[in-house]
Order: structure tokens, then C-alpha cells, then sequence
């Protein structure tokens, strides 16, 4: 292919393809409340997030235990009375353990993260209205200076 046969391919190309972005969304009049997705979630929104996480990890510890406990006892019986079954509830009750940790680990995370982003964004909004502050101060000596 030569060059200038390249160039008028481009260009063909260029002129049937707009360049133009578009945005998929829902039409007005297909449900929804009619706004335009805003995503919010405010301070009430995500503290209940954290909570919700904090409880589950509260309850799964003591009850998730409870299942492990119950269940290696089971199997250990099982086994010493020499039925197959044992080992394979054995096996399960490894699993559930791992499984457990897994879940344990993510609500805890969850919680631990929502509790520092809290902390963070008062601490932005600390050094933000401090900022202002002082630039404000600033402004008015500055006005006061130049007799306005």
C-alpha cells in the first residue's frame, strides 16, 4: 500500500467517524426518579456502612467460632471411631476456618477504612477552614494597608 493511499484511507475514516463523546443513559421516561445520577453518599450513609461491617465481624467471631469448635469436635468423634466422614468434616471445618479469616479481614478493613476516612476528611476540613482563615486575615491587612 502506498503512502498517499494510507493518507486517503485516514482521511475517508476520519470523515464517517464523529469524533464526538457520547454518554449512555437512561431516558427520562423509563422509571428512576427522574435525576441524573448523582451518586451521594453522605457521613449517615457510610456510618451505617461501618457499623453494619463492625457488627458482622462482632457476631461472626462468636458465632463463626462456635461453628468451628462444634464442628472439629464432631470430626475429631467421627474419626476416632473410625468413620470416613471425619476426615472429610475435618476438611470442611479448614475451609470454613480460612473462609471465616477471609470474611473477618474484609469487615474489618471496611471498618478500619470508613474510621479513617472520617478522621481524614476532619482533618482536611480543619486545615481547609484554617487556610481560608488565614487568607482572609490576610486580605483584610492587605486592605487596611492600601486604605480601602
Amino acid at each position: 500500500m502506498a503512502w498517499d493511499e494510507w493518507e486517503q484511507l485516514k482521511s475517508k475514516a476520519a470523515e464517517s467517524h464523529s469524533t464526538q463523546m457520547q454518554l449512555n443513559q437512561y431516558p427520562v421516561d423509563q422509571g428512576g426518579d427522574g435525576t441524573q445520577g448523582d451518586l451521594v453518599a453522605g457521613h449517615q450513609d457510610l456510618e451505617a456502612v461501618g457499623k453494619a461491617a463492625h457488627d458482622l465481624f462482632e457476631g461472626f467471631t462468636l458465632y463463626g467460632g462456635h461453628a468451628r469448635v462444634a464442628s472439629a469436635a464432631a470430626a475429631g468423634g467421627l474419626k476416632g471411631e473410625g468413620f470416613a466422614l471425619g476426615a472429610a468434616l475435618d476438611h470442611v471445618t479448614e475451609r470454613w476456618t480460612s473462609q471465616t479469616r477471609t470474611l473477618l479481614d474484609a469487615c474489618a478493613h471496611i471498618s478500619n477504612h470508613l474510621r479513617f476516612t472520617k478522621n481524614q476528611h476532619v482533618a482536611d476540613d480543619s486545615y481547609i477552614s484554617g487556610t481560608v482563615s488565614s487568607i482572609a486575615l490576610l486580605d483584610e491587612g492587605f486592605d487596611d494597608r492600601k486604605g480601602h
